[in-house]
């Protein structure tokens, strides 16, 4: 086994499923700081071994995919992005690569915009087109969701309007609008957003232009993309220019020399808490034009520009208490509460301390001045403890549950409460079976559940679908409107599919898509019940351990009882996939690998699926069909191993005539 090998496709691996959920799903799965960390951890280990070069890499590439929910446009010019570097010994090597060529040189700096970066076309003045960056080359038709934006000019203004002109901004959702966004969303029971950045991601890619309009996004203009204007020989220039045709700007500062550039890094720095929306860093970009095309660029990025990235603020102190919260799962969670202090723009008293193996290594210890920061400027974390109170004592979670006084189980690394009868257990599972991706029951928050169990009127997820009027119209902040609009949310309910109940439920390690794979395999709940371990094992995208879940779930007492009282209630346990007309495709498996020309791969697996087939992430004897794009790898190196026949997208397409 080459270790270094492995390593690498490791990191990438990693860093392809980090970009896919920041860039595409606007659902960030780690800290922008980690993020960083194993970006620049691989760069290092590419370059200390070229061997391994992939032009496929991660390192290789702008940004996030295309989502097939929009019309592609395809960039004329690149929307590429901007080398980043995270200290001033960066900054002036930076420097001294630029004075190298050029030997007297002007810096612009501009704040970093959190944000969504855009491209805008005018013809005659008129705004025609609007796209995100999507992968730097092909981004998504946004123009109609970019038209409710207020700092959007729809027509230019001036009296020098070009007949055509291709500008490229940052989207972004100031802090006032991501907390009224939010209070929204908390009112409504839906999932609040994780982030100004990803609220305003997902508010431009909304089906629906009203829901945007709603949102209050905003923009600033950093760039020309196209054309070139003789008359404009600088950045702070061409600026100038496009703030005169009604464009609001990015801010910038004038830099004579590296100095200047560190010290206007450092004032931005101070000011980022204060700024109405967020920042990640600084920009320093050459200021000539005509000296940025003497310095070139690499494949990925310019190399008369870098983004210095802020390190997350960091502060000291004092833990006042652990408490632990149970989960629907029964997983036992600490929770620092600490004295409150502010981190990038907001105040902060709580963070997860996660497991006893965290609190342990760390000695974490109720009394200790500890160090927080704020992982990504978002999620609130414990560093260290740097000193502790001379009474402490090593914090250890207790072995009885603290809510049911049940003894707890530790499993891997997390102390679970076993009792499915625990009031904590109860209340978060039926939190999460009303919530958006389970049930989607509008109008049913954490505190009207709370209050259901409190007064007996629900012991379980069940009892709400025999809810009457007179049970909850009497309650706080109900009333007879809002009770009407309960019932009628819960009736609803009662037409969701039935892989939605299963993730309703709360077994173990299944989210909506895995249960929707355990449904297409399995699509009745007598089949799920009748299914063995080893049955469940051989569904893609299942290991041992949901496989055992799943089993374990469909033998134990609590779930048959509350499966038994929906079904009872008239929620659907048989799942309806609509059955494909054309079959051809019936009993073939394939594999997609490398970039085709014009399908995506949901694109080419949908089309699959509609003639009956299936897709498979991995190659084995079982593979019908390899279906190879460009730049295709070990998937398709092992399918001529073993025989398998391989086709290109014009094959493939031919077998769809």
């Amino acid at each position: 086994m080459n270790t270094i090998l492995d390593e690498i496709l490791d990191l990438r691996a990693r860093i392809e499923r980090a970009n896919y959920a920041y860039y595409v799903l606007d659902n960030p799965e780690m800290a922008d700081a980690d993020y960083d960390i194993l970006l620049h951890k691989l760069i290092d280990l590419e370059n200390e071994n070229p061997e391994y070069d992939d032009p496929k890499s991660p390192t290789a590439k702008v940004g996030g995919e295309v989502s097939s929910d929009f019309k592609k446009i395809t960039h004329d010019v690149q929307m590429g992005s901007i080398q980043d570097v995270f200290n001033f010994s960066d900054v002036c090597q930076f420097d001294e690569k630029c004075l190298a060529q050029i030997p007297d040189i002007e810096y612009v700096v501009e704040k970093k915009i959190d944000g969504l970066s855009v491209s805008l076309v005018y013809e005659n003045g008129i705004l025609k087109l609007g796209s995100t960056r999507g992968d730097g080359f092909v981004g998504e038709d946004v123009t109609q969701n970019l038209k409710t934006i207020k700092s959007i000019p729809q027509k230019l203004s001036g009296e020098n309007i070009p007949p055509f002109l291709e500008v490229r901004g940052e989207v972004y959702m100031s802090k006032k609008s991501f907390e009224k966004l939010i209070k929204s969303q908390i009112e409504n029971n839906e999932e609040p957003a994780k982030n100004p950045r990803n609220a305003a991601a997902g508010s431009l890619r909304q089906k629906n232009a009203k829901i945007t309009a709603k949102r209050d996004l905003d923009i600033l203009i950093f760039n020309i993309q196209q054309p070139e204007f003789e008359t404009i020989k600088s950045h702070s220039e061409s600026l100038d220019y496009l703030k005169e045709l009604g464009f609001e700007v990015n801010e910038y500062s004038i830099c004579k020399n590296i100095e200047a550039v560190i010290k206007e890094i450092e004032k931005i720095g101070k000011e980022r808490n204060s700024l109405p929306f967020d920042i990640d860093g600084a920009v320093v970009k050459v200021n000539s034009l005509e000296h940025r095309k003497k310095l070139g660029s690499t494949s990925k990025f310019p190399k008369w520009a870098v983004a210095f990235k802020y390190p997350p603020e960091e502060k000291e102190t004092i833990l006042l208490d652990i408490e632990l919260n149970v989960g629907r799962t029964g997983a036992i969670t600490p929770t620092a509460v600490f004295e409150p202090l502010t981190l990038a723009g907001t105040t902060v008293s709580r963070a997860v301390l996660h497991n006893q193996d965290f609190i342990t290594e760390k000695d974490i210890r109720i009394g200790d001045k500890i160090v927080v920061r704020k992982a990504g400027d978002i999620i609130p974390q414990v560093l260290k403890s740097v000193s502790h109170n001379e009474d402490s004592k090593p914090y250890i979670l207790p072995d009885i549950c603290p809510v049911c006084g049940e003894k707890t189980t530790k499993i891997d690394a997390v102390l679970r409460c076993e009792n499915i009868n625990c009031p904590a257990v109860i209340n978060k599972k039926i939190v999460y079976f009303v919530s958006k991706p389970a049930m989607n029951i509008m109008g049913c928050g954490e505190a009207l559940i709370k209050t259901l169990l409190d007064k007996g009127i629900i012991s379980d997820a069940s009892d709400l679908y025999g809810l009457k009027k007179e049970d909850i119209s009497s309650l706080e902040r109900m009333g007879d409107k809002s009770a009407e609009n309960l019932l009628n949310a819960i009736e609803e309910s009662k037409n969701n599919s039935f892989d939605r109940v299963i993730n309703a439920i709360g077994i173990r390690g299944i989210g909506a898509e895995t249960a929707k794979l355990l449904c297409e395999k399995f699509p009745s709940l007598e089949a799920i019940k009748s299914a063995t371990i080893d049955d469940l094992s051989a569904i893609d995208g299942f290991g041992e351990t949901l496989s055992e879940n799943v089993f374990e779930a469909m033998r134990n007492e609590g779930y048959i009882k509350l499966l038994d009282k929906l079904q009872a209630a008239g929620l659907s346990m048989e799942y309806k996939k609509a059955a494909p007309t054309d079959l051809r495709f019936e009993g073939k498996t394939f594999v997609l690998t490398g970039t085709l020309p014009t399908y995506t791969r949901d694109e080419a697996k949908a089309i699959i699926e509609r003639f009956g087939g299936k897709t498979s992430g991995s190659v084995s004897k079982k593979t019908d069909y390899v279906l190879a794009g460009e730049e295709a790898g070990s998937k398709l190196t092992k399918a001529q191993d073993l025989g398998i026949k391989i086709i290109n997208e014009d094959d493939f397409k031919k077998m769809c005539e």
